[in-house]
């Protein structure tokens, strides 16, 4: 019985990219963190430490910039796809590459009553993402966002669990719902408005969110993919990770007081992790496990 080399890539990690459109006195400022991965025929890098086939990460970094400067960034999947394809092409070893870029939003200063040409504030913690994976002519797209923090303060009910002697929660009608959304939902082509579809769906998941009465964050959850794949058809799956930030009713009766769910304890940790996907029963799944949704 012998020993191989499995699956294996290589890559430059989390380059962060600043670009600033100066064609007119309105700046627009692109700010993005890119990690490359390629695949291929680096066996013998591993096998006898032989690097002619093994282009350097140093030079993957560098494409990353040069890249942006030869052609405008525009949306990331577009931006992702040129460089996946730009190693696969230009590289005769590379069979494979992955692009992931989260992009991080700025909103421009409002001074008096007017949004400012080329002064910026950051707009949250929100990111919007993408892994882009070329595997020869064929090129795959799963888009999505991280760190969308929501939250009801009624609507939501958690009760009818099972309970052993280990059980303390206590059942309630009426609590606060909020969680940092993570989600991801793969195309079923690369014919796509990158940035009409984002806010589409991204606007569907809020209203999703807000509407449905939750019963378990897990139905939550579901609806919000439901309606996703309900008005967007060209996505496949979308798959999301909810962790649940708990705000707990504060015990203010040894202070004489009644609390009617109006004074709340944050809880950061522990917290409850919901995660899944909700995908269409007629469409094929990604075609490796190479291609598949990121981890979360």
């Amino acid at each position: 019985m012998g020993i191989v080399i499995g699956q294996n890539q290589y890559g430059k990690a989390e380059c962060r990219l600043v670009t600033v459109d100066r064609s007119s006195d309105r700046h627009n400022i692109k700010d993005l963190n890119v990690s490359t991965s390629l695949r291929g025929a680096f066996d013998e890098t591993h096998l006898t430490g032989d690097n002619s086939n093994v282009l350097p990460t140093d030079t993957q970094k560098n494409t990353v910039f040069a890249l942006a400067k030869e052609s405008p960034v525009g949306e990331i999947e577009d931006f992702a796809l040129r460089l996946g394809r730009h190693f696969v092409d230009s590289q005769e070893p590379v069979e494979g590459a992955r692009v992931l870029i989260d992009e991080y939003s700025w909103q421009r200063i409002p001074v008096d009553g007017a949004d400012h040409d080329h002064s910026f504030s950051r707009a949250g913690e929100e990111k919007r993402t993408t892994a882009v994976t070329i595997d020869g002519s064929q090129a795959y797209v799963v888009s999505g966002l991280k760190d969308l923090v929501v939250l009801k303060s009624t609507g939501s009910e958690f009760w009818g669990y099972p309970k052993d002697k280990y059980t303390t929660l206590t059942e309630t009608t009426d609590r606060i719902l909020a969680t940092a959304v993570t989600a991801r939902w793969r195309y079923l082509s690369t014919d796509v408005n990158w940035a009409k579809s984002f806010e589409a769906i991204r606007s569907t998941m809020l209203e999703a969110f807000a509407t449905t009465h939750s019963y378990a964050l897990q139905q939550t959850l579901y609806e919000m993919g439901k309606a996703v794949l309900e008005q967007q058809p060209d996505v496949a799956e979308i798959r999301m990770s909810l962790p649940n930030k708990h705000n707990f009713l504060y015990d203010l009766e040894p202070f004489g007081l009644n609390n009617e769910n109006e004074v709340y304890i944050a809880a950061d940790r522990p917290y409850g992790l919901i995660e899944g996907t909700v995908t269409r029963d007629d469409v094929q799944p990604a075609p490796q496990a190479w291609y598949s949704l990121p981890e979360f």
